[in-house]
């Protein structure tokens, strides 16, 4: 009986320690998942904001050298574009403590949830 209650307990140690091991590696590719997918996120989002970038700054350019034949001057074309963005910026600094900063919070507090939704949908398959 002695001998069954010592070879019950070394399985049970060995049972808790292969159980620690599978928990330990677990946990690590966990880390893994969610680093590369925040990595991911990052890269894919950083290629957005580059192309937006580019895109916005030679759409600039384009309307600024369209108005400059427009006004025959590349002075009239090139400022009337910079007055176009000091609106902008006039309105966004005007609306942004109302408007523009709420809108952003809602969208990445919306963002998130809808990640952790995606994620729970996952592990039910």
């Amino acid at each position: 009986m002695q001998e069954n209650k010592e070879k019950t307990i070394e399985e049970l140690l060995t049972d808790a320690k292969d159980y620690l091991e599978a928990r330990i590696e677990y946990t690590r590719l966990r880390v893994v998942e969610k680093s590369s997918k925040i990595f991911a996120d990052l890269l894919t989002g950083a290629t957005v904001v580059i192309c937006f970038v580019l895109a916005f700054l030679f759409g600039s350019v384009t309307l600024a050298l369209f108005l400059s034949d427009v006004f025959e001057s590349f002075t009239a074309g090139f400022g009337s574009v910079a007055l176009i963005y000091l609106l902008i910026a006039v309105v966004v600094y005007l609306t942004k403590d109302k408007y523009i900063e709420k809108a952003l919070t809602n969208m990445a507090i919306r963002n998130y949830f809808n990640k952790l939704a995606d994620k729970d949908d996952e592990e039910k398959i």
